[in-house]
């Protein structure tokens, strides 16, 4: 093991870069949360535990845990029914479930890294075949199951996120140029039918959409006729745009800002771009998209100089999860997507989504550690 690996400073970069935004992630938590101690002190604990769990999860030869990923895909599929079965409902969703000492966990956010994994040992395994109509049939099976499993919780989001991963995974391991090209197509499609069915009234013609998430959808295209759904985002704006350049600093509660005035909701979560918004100003919310851009800048170089594809796969599948959720959590907050419920990665309060964001970044140190010269 000691010839094995080798500790680059570009290893120690991303780490410092995680536990970076995790900490400003904790600042801004303390003020979206009005300074509320159970929120924040859940929220440090969870990020303890997860630096633990990633320096532990480096250290673990990513080949060998790619060897058991058939079984942490069933596992998945498991936790996923189990969700169905007999998950916590909150908010009409059925999201969690409560384990014994853990607690209430998130099955979704664990299926992100787990799918990773099974998927880049598939593609390894398959990648002089990836082009077969069988192979393509087979990967269009294995991954719309856990998808259909999320979106029927409901968890349309996580759904779209979890396919995302995939779809760029699959576009990066060699598959022929048009059927890229077909499945952009069809994609694009597919995205301007939704829209004309929406702007046309006929959105009642879409299945497997929730009544409160057509709501959410109306609301940005028609935000006059739907001004309550829109609420929301129009706050986030007015907050963004409100924080100036410099900002109003942090925990403010000026009778002229937005979040003391409870013109937010999910504050600490899906809206907690806005608290950086108008707290940080500008600045900060450039500052932090930065490193944002460094960190994925940094898995991309990890993946590139991996050893096998196997090592390159998984950091490609973890800077599309980081890099795809965060672009959602903004567009977002700054009203260019439909509210989708998606956090800000290891910054929006959530113990799940930190644990499993951390052992991402784990598995993505190991790659590190074992590149080739």
């Amino acid at each position: 093991m000691k010839g094995k690996y080798s500790f680059r400073a570009h290893n120690l970069l991303l780490m410092a870069l995680v536990i970076a935004l995790n900490f400003i992630g904790i600042l801004i938590l303390r003020s979206a949360s009005y300074n509320d101690a159970g929120v924040v002190s859940r929220q440090i604990i969870g990020s303890i535990a997860g630096v633990a769990i990633c320096l532990i999860v480096s250290f673990i030869d990513y080949n060998r845990i790619l060897k058991y990923a058939r079984p942490l895909y069933l596992g998945t599929i498991i936790m996923l029914l189990l969700v169905l079965l007999i998950g916590a409902v909150r908010g009409g969703a059925g999201r969690w479930l409560v384990l014994p000492i853990l607690g209430q966990v998130q099955p979704a956010e664990f299926a992100k890294v787990t799918l990773i994994l099974f998927f880049a040992a598939f593609f390894e395994k398959n990648r002089y075949n990836i082009n077969e109509p069988g192979t393509l049939l087979m990967m269009a099976v294995l991954i719309g199951i856990p998808v259909l499993l999320i979106v029927a919780e409901p968890n349309l989001s996580t759904g779209i996120i979890v396919s995302v991963i995939f779809i760029i995974m699959l576009f990066s391991c060699g598959l022929a140029v048009k059927l890229i090209a077909l499945f952009t197509a069809a994609a694009g499609g597919f995205l301007w039918l939704i829209i004309f069915l929406f702007r046309t009234g006929r959105d009642d013609m879409i299945p497997f959409l929730q009544d409160y998430q057509k709501t959410r959808i109306l609301g940005l295209l028609f935000p006059e006729e739907y001004s309550d759904t829109f609420y929301q985002q129009s706050g986030s704006i007015t907050a963004i745009g409100s924080g100036g350049f410099f900002g109003k600093g942090l925990n403010n509660t000026d009778i002229n800002s937005v979040k003391a005035g409870n013109f937010l909701i999910e504050e600490d979560t899906d809206f907690i771009f806005a608290i950086i918004g108008e707290e940080l100003g500008f600045r900060g919310c450039f500052i932090i998209l930065i490193v944002y851009l460094i960190m994925l800048l940094v898995i991309l170089w990890i993946g590139a100089r991996a050893k096998n594809v196997q090592g390159a796969g998984l950091c490609i599948g973890v800077a599309a999860w980081i890099g795809f959720q965060t672009f959602t959590n903004v567009a977002v907050a700054t009203a260019i997507f439909p509210n989708t419920g998606v956090t800000l990665p290891f910054i929006s309060r959530g113990v799940s989504s930190l644990l499993s964001l951390y052992v991402a970044i784990g598995l993505v140190m190991n790659v590190g550690y074992q590149s080739r010269e």
